[in-house]
């Protein structure tokens, strides 16, 4: 499977004790009431299904889905796709799989910023926390112009939390407000009729009865306060409300009680309902926000809302390589232009060269065309000594490319940076991506790789302990190393055409090494298709079994139960559609040394796992690193697609044996299950579910079975940190970090980041009696780094005599201070409309002026609810203002358009416009007067979304907003 989870949710730092239950909305589960998991995957949603619904408009579609809040991931996936009518298999995988990992992040709030007056709006720190999710939301918009979707989602996150909580935590509600308090989200509009601190807000409750707590005269004057809230102390300002609860002790000093909403046993719980529907909608307008910053499609990327899979490349550049870069562009070019304009086309690219001693940069785009061009661009030279900086390479790719990748790398050397192992196996667990390694000619002769031009050749080949160093890092990860002559390279490629596929799903994989003769069993239920069978190893012999009994060996190429392909060391089998389901089917497989053997299929259905750790309040957070060995621990399992789905079995599968952990299964929703096992495994292993297939086709249930391809395995020694998620370029930042165990002991210190940033910190560091040790890490980034960019620290703690280890994966987004808070201004100059009773037959056009004063520039322009052509064109007023005049057209039947203006740090402008009055006239606003430049930017009709890019001199400003 491609199981993620919360993935890099880097920023979701757990603790090794946990505090008791921040006073909030509920994290992520709690009867009776709605929590932040359920407000954040509500908004996100019900507006992914208004953009989807916008741009299935624009384009002549059609969008039957209702948007309510009975919406489900699978229901907006479906609603989504561009061909609905596909055969092929729709996964949600990605989908969900950005949610939690916003909702997660937004959860961790609860557990690293617990006593944070600012981060939920506790205190009256209305300022202080509209400053956190304005900065938040800037960060979020320059990730996403970045493709940084990953860091994006943890911004996202912990934004909507604070967000939401100004909702249950302060009186807005009470007030009788019906709509989002809009300046929490925008910085240039006032924080008005706020209560100062020396003004009572509240009595003290009658008894529990705390209805009618706030003062009559902060009703009748609408003054904003919110509840004050302390677990250490009972002192707060005189007369000011309480947060509330049992763990609030200044809810116990007179004014007695509390105010907030969280739950509906909460002070005022009688509120929660509203409290929660206000922050749905509050949550949506935010999602807004970053919908017209960004535009539409990068919006559902930051959703994660693709049905197909990745394209990843790490490519060996230097000078033997050029047959296998050819082979990468051959291979990578016919599933560009095969697939092109389907529902199979990949949704990104991702594209890293190395060789010694360079390794990046980073290509990442959804434009086939730029990948082309990138990768066209490579040619194989110099290269120096032997080995190559390899997993520098990959390390990169890792951390640039979505969770739960297929990472495909292509090299016939060793790698020098081999120290990096670690690293990159914790970047694995957390990513939960899939790496194969293409090995050519991997013990053959090789051509020596220096600056002459004499196609000389040496007879070094990469060492056997090399050839280890991969196969290991592609067993944690759940791909292959597969080892072919360079003449046959092209017939091997054909794993990556397989793993390019949508909703693609591991039923097994195992790995035996040393080898041992074994039979393995695996089912296949109906909603699987395009089945595959992957072998590797040296020299494996294997038999494969259907449920009837027929069998086909390794040694024929076409039998009956498939058609099988040899290429080095690779046996792939593609199964015959006619016997793709069955309830058990084995295959008896040895080799000399080692084999691994994986099974993939299409499917829908799929899982996803993390885990978390339950507090005393009965909710849970994530955890952020390895399970501790032998304690007892508790995954979060969602299980996607399919009709109806019944869990039997979650296992903890040893990755070397067969040793197995059964857990306890509870579900806490139709497709969410808490499962509790009594202890980690010592060695590494993979997580298996099993269960039964409710489909609505069928009278009766099929079994089912999935697994996570990547490994997982625990530690006894705990690393934590808590961190911002921001840093700024060219200004050192110091985190500190806490390591323990329940021994004492010296600890290696490893700290690196995916983008080759300076590191700086402590060798090793003494876990004395007390059980814990305290370490810093300061981290620059350049001061040339573009805002928006984000970086992965990575923090390791190795016990050198036993080598167990643990880590910890931040993720870092680079910004720059953003001082431009005013939104650019869209002013409508004049309409003109004379639209007849057949609306085909006449059209109406719309003039605006554009503007952004002294802020940092107009970077786009897109308009919304309209099906027409905008034409874009400079000119100068007489008072030497840049004005950008915007020009629409549409036919009569589009009566609507809303035009957006975007600045280069991603404040909004926007201006509305209908002609659906009964009888229209034309209308026109004398504008200022103009001065024409010679350019003029013409843009066609793109339906939904229509952007320029404009560095000229386009600076100042008038506020309007609709």
């Amino acid at each position: 499977m491609v199981s993620l989870v919360v993935v890099a949710v880097f920023l979701l730092w757990g603790t090794l004790f946990q505090p008791p239950q921040a006073a909030a909305f509920k994290p992520l589960f709690h009867d009776g009431s709605i929590t932040h998991r359920e407000i954040t995957q509500m908004a996100i949603l019900r507006k992914t299904a208004e953009v989807c619904r916008d741009i299935a408009t624009a384009l002549g579609r059609d969008f039957t889905l209702a948007i309510n809040n009975r919406l489900t991931v699978s229901a907006v996936q479906r609603a989504c796709t561009t061909s609905p009518d596909s055969s092929s298999a729709i996964s949600s995988l990605g989908f969900y799989s950005a949610i939690t990992e916003i909702y997660l992040s937004n959860a961790a709030i609860d557990v690293v910023f617990f006593l944070s007056a600012a981060r939920h709006i506790d205190n009256e720190a209305f300022g202080e926390g509209r400053d956190l999710i304005t900065s938040g939301l800037a960060a979020v918009k320059a990730n996403v112009q970045q493709g940084s979707y990953i860091s994006g989602r943890i911004t996202l996150g912990a934004v909507c939390h604070t967000l939401q909580d100004f909702y249950s935590h302060s009186n807005w509600v009470e007030l009788g407000s019906t709509a989002p308090f809009s300046p929490l989200i925008r910085r240039e509009l006032p924080l008005n009729n706020l209560a100062d601190r020396s003004t009572p807000t509240c009595k003290s409750c009658a008894g529990k009865d705390c209805s009618d707590n706030i003062l009559p005269e902060i009703l009748l004057h609408k003054k904003l306060t919110s509840g004050y809230f302390s677990i250490v102390s009972s002192t707060k300002p005189v007369g000011k409300c309480s947060h509330g609860g049992f763990l609030d002790r200044t809810s116990y000093r007179d004014p007695t009680g509390g105010i907030n909403k969280d739950d509906i046993s909460s002070s005022h719980g009688f509120l929660h309902q509203r409290a929660a529907e206000m922050a749905i909608n509050a949550t949506m307008e935010l999602l807004q926000d970053i919908r017209l910053a960004t535009g539409n499609q990068a919006f559902l990327r930051l959703m994660g809302l693709s049905q197909t899979s990745v394209l990843a490349f790490v490519i060996d550049t230097t000078g033997s390589m050029s047959d296998d870069i050819e082979e990468a562009k051959r291979v990578s070019f016919s599933i560009i232009d095969s697939r092109r304009g389907t529902p199979k086309e990949p949704s990104e690219y991702i594209l890293v060269p190395f060789n010694d001693p360079d390794f990046g940069p980073l290509t990442r785009t959804a434009d086939a065309d730029i990948f082309k061009a990138k990768i066209n661009s490579l040619t194989a030279s110099g290269g120096g000594d032997f080995p190559e900086m390899c997993l520098s390479g990959l390390l990169l790719a890792l951390a640039g490319a979505p969770p739960s990748s297929d990472i495909f790398v292509f090299t016939d050397a060793s790698a020098k940076d081999s120290e990096l192992k670690s690293t990159v196996q914790a970047m694995i667990e957390r990513t939960k991506s899939t790496v194969t390694f293409m090995l050519t000619d991997p013990f053959s002769f090789r051509r020596r790789r220096d600056v002459s031009q004499s196609q000389k050749f040496s007879s070094r080949s990469i060492p056997q302990s090399d050839i280890q160093l991969y196969r290991d890092l592609a067993q944690i990860s759940g791909g292959q190393t597969i080892e072919v002559p360079r003449a046959t390279l092209s017939q091997a490629t054909a794993v990556i055409t397989d793993a390019s596929t949508s909703a693609l799903v591991t039923v097994l994989q195992v790995v035996r090494s040393p080898a041992i003769a074994e039979n393995f069993s695996f089912v296949l239920d109906p909603s699987l298709s395009n089945v595959t069978v992957y072998v590797t190893g040296d020299s494996p012999v294997f038999t494969l079994y259907s449920p009837t009994g027929v069998s086909q060996s390794d040694s024929v190429a076409d039998g009956p139960l498939g058609s099988i392909l040899t290429v080095g060391n690779l046996r792939r089998v593609t199964l015959k559609s006619d016997n793709q389901t069955g309830i058990e089917w084995k295959i008896s497989i040895n080799s000399s040394t080692f084999y691994s053997l994986k099974v993939t299929g299409q499917s829908s259905v799929n899982f996803l796992f993390n885990f978390v750790e339950q507090s005393e309040g009965g909710d849970i957070t994530p955890k952020a690193n390895r399970p501790f060995i032998g304690r007892n621990a508790t995954l979060f399992v969602s299980v996607t697609g399919g009709d109806s789905v019944t869990v039997t079995d979650v296992l903890l599968v040893e990755a070397s044996g067969s040793g197995v952990v059964n857990g306890t299964i509870k579900a806490v929703g139709a497709t969410d299950f808490l499962v509790n096992v009594e202890k980690i495994p010592e060695g590494a292993f993979v997580v298996q579910l099993k269960g039964l297939l409710n489909d609505s086709t069928r009278s009766l249930p099929s079994q089912f079975q999935r697994q996570s391809p990547t490994q997982q395995k625990g530690s006894r020694v705990t690393i934590t940190a808590q961190p911002d998620s921001t840093i700024e370029p060219g200004i050192p930042f110091d985190l500190n970090f806490t390591l323990v165990n329940n021994a004492t002991g010296s600890y290696t210190i490893r700290a690196r980041t995916d983008r080759g940033f300076s590191v700086s910190f402590p060798s090793s560091l003494n876990v004395g009696t007390e059980g814990s040790a305290q370490g810093t890490v300061t981290l620059t980034a350049p001061s040339n780094t573009k805002s928006g960019t984000d970086v992965t620290l990575t923090i390791e703690a190795e016990d050198p005599e036993s080598s167990d280890s643990n880590y910890v994966a931040l993720r870092f987004s680079v910004m720059t201070k953003v001082t431009d808070i005013s939104s650019p201004v869209c002013q409508v100059v004049s309409i003109k409309a004379n639209c007849s009773v057949e609306c085909s037959t006449a059209s109406w056009e719309l003039s605006a002026n554009l503007t952004d004063g002294n802020g940092t520039g107009i970077s786009g322009v897109s308009f919304n609810r309209g099906n027409g052509s905008l034409s874009l064109s400079i000119v100068i007023s007489e008072d030497g203002t840049n004005v950008t005049v915007a020009s629409y057209n549409a036919s009569c039947c589009s009566q609507e358009v809303e035009l957006v203006v975007v600045d280069k740090v991603g404040n909004v402008g926007t201006c509305f416009t209908s002609i659906k009055s009964p009888s229209v006239t034309a209308t026109t606003v004398e504008p200022s007067t103009v001065t024409n430049k010679p350019s003029t930017i013409t843009t066609p009709n793109r339906g939904y979304f229509v952007s320029f890019s404009m560095s000229v001199l386009l600076c100042n400003l008038i506020a309007f907003f609709m």
